[in-house]
């Protein structure tokens, strides 16, 4: 089985914005960037606006691929595409999502402390450091999410 995830890095200052969200088989919430599943006929790039808006309330416009990443949970195949994003708006957390708890503008020093997976932080990290790497891969995505249906 194979899972298509686009994701958004939107940067403020000195602070970039993550989202908390609850997971079946996990008791804490998991910090990572605003993205999510694509639907079927939807380009990457449609996906992480769409899911920027449903998750945060924010408009946004693609700026550029930031990074490409996969990984494997157990037997399924995760490939991300992680895009650079302009926002505006007004952030509000959804109510009745069926899986967001909590949007925020974190430090860039304090990033690691939100990003407990490897796949989600070393990517990012390196992103921002500016880093010329642009694919990383991961046998283990170190963490198995169980989606919320």
């Amino acid at each position: 089985m194979s899972v298509h995830i686009a994701t958004g890095i939107v940067q403020r200052e000195d602070c970039v914005l993550l989202v908390a969200s609850r997971y079946a088989n996990h008791e804490q919430p998991l910090w990572t960037l605003p993205g999510g599943r694509q639907e079927p006929n939807e380009l990457s790039r449609e996906t992480v606006i769409r899911e920027l808006r449903e998750e945060t309330g924010l408009a946004g416009d693609v700026l550029d691929l930031a990074y490409a990443s996969e990984s494997y949970d157990g037997d399924t195949h995760v490939a991300n595409l992680t895009f650079a994003l302009r926002v505006q708006g007004t952030i509000r957390v959804p109510r009745g999502h069926d899986h967001v708890v909590d949007v925020q503008w974190i430090p860039m020093a304090g990033l690691e402390t939100y990003l407990a997976v490897a796949v989600v932080r070393e990517p990012l990290l390196a992103y921002l450091r500016g880093e010329r790497r642009r694919y990383f891969g991961y046998h283990a995505a170190g963490v198995s999410i169980r989606w919320l249906e």
